[in-house]
């Protein structure tokens, strides 16, 4: 695995010599522009304005447009000695729980390894105490031509360093989301807790795959073979679960079970009414009274034969 970063985690006076490699890789088919009436190839020329004509890449320099028209070239040099703390040094700045850091705000994904032999020890003194803890390590790091926070996390028994997005380019989410009161009943908040939990039986994220590339590379398999392109039928309307929305849920938790009809949800009762106790006439109240208290006496006396 090729490294991406070498640099060291400043943990308080401990130092760890470690470095960095991409965690993740995507899976694309491989595509390039083609001049579309012939199929030739079409390239990027780098062309330079002032002269005129095309230039070799190793001439390439990154450049600055001020507001007023003036342009500043910076070299790889000049790129490479910016005066910048965190450029090869991880420095931990604080444990919080994995639960303060937005979601929004992860990006990329690095695994981190040890530079060294004697770095295996403060390695892995940092590594238990953030599974011991729950925690995970706020640090910045300085990748490329760009200064981000990142954080410390463990991942199967491995620290892996995820940077980050700074806060104010979380764009804020105001006036997205549905403005009006809208109630939500009971029995719909149950069916679709229930709803989830059925999707949830037996869900195994590793059994996931990209529908999209293989479909991709089942249109350009047809074409290189000059067969009839493979088509998706068209999908039906879309339904209308505004109207309805206890049957919306109610059909899907049967599809999620297999045909299997739910439960029937609980329904609201209203409250029941008190009844004021009916009155007994005197006499009623009396026979009542003189029947509970005298027992019924079953006869004795013998049968006579007939």
């Amino acid at each position: 695995m090729q490294t991406t970063w070498k640099g060291t985690i400043s943990f308080g006076l401990v130092s760890i010599p470690v470095h960095l490699y991409s965690a993740t890789q995507e899976h694309d088919v491989p595509l390039h522009q083609v001049h579309a009436k012939d199929g030739g190839r079409v390239r990027m020329k780098r062309y330079c304005e002032r002269e005129e004509q095309e230039v070799p890449y190793a001439e390439i320099a990154k450049g600055y447009e001020s507001p007023d028209g003036r342009t500043v070239t910076l070299t790889d040099e000049d790129l490479a000695d910016l005066p910048l703390p965190s450029k090869k040094i991880i420095d931990v700045l604080a444990f919080v729980d994995a639960g303060e850091i937005d979601p929004l705000m992860f990006s990329k994904a690095y695994y981190v390894g040890v530079a060294d032999k004697a770095a295996a020890k403060p390695y892995a003194l940092l590594r238990d105490a953030l599974v011991e803890s729950g925690q995970i390590a706020v640090t910045k790091i300085a990748l490329r031509t760009r200064e981000s926070p990142a954080v410390l996390r463990v991942h199967d028994g491995t620290l892996v360093l995820q940077t980050c997005i700074w806060p104010d380019e979380v764009r804020p989410a105001a006036g997205i989301a549905p403005e009006e009161n809208v109630t939500v009943r009971p029995q719909e908040l149950k069916m679709a807790r229930s709803l989830m939990d059925t999707l949830s039986e037996d869900f195994d994220l590793s059994q996931l795959h990209d529908d999209y590339q293989q479909a991709l590379q089942q249109v350009i398999t047809a074409r290189l073979e000059g067969v009839e392109l493979p088509h998706e039928e068209e999908p039906g309307p879309a339904p209308d679960n505004v109207i309805d929305l206890m049957e919306a849920l109610r059909s899907s938790l049967k599809q999620a079970k297999g045909g299997r009809a739910p439960a029937a949800e609980p329904q609201e009762k209203p409250a029941p009414r008190k009844r004021a106790p009916a009155k007994k006439t005197a006499g009623v109240a009396e026979r009542t009274a003189s029947a509970k208290k005298t027992p019924t006496r079953k006869s004795t006396a013998p049968r006579k034969a007939s």
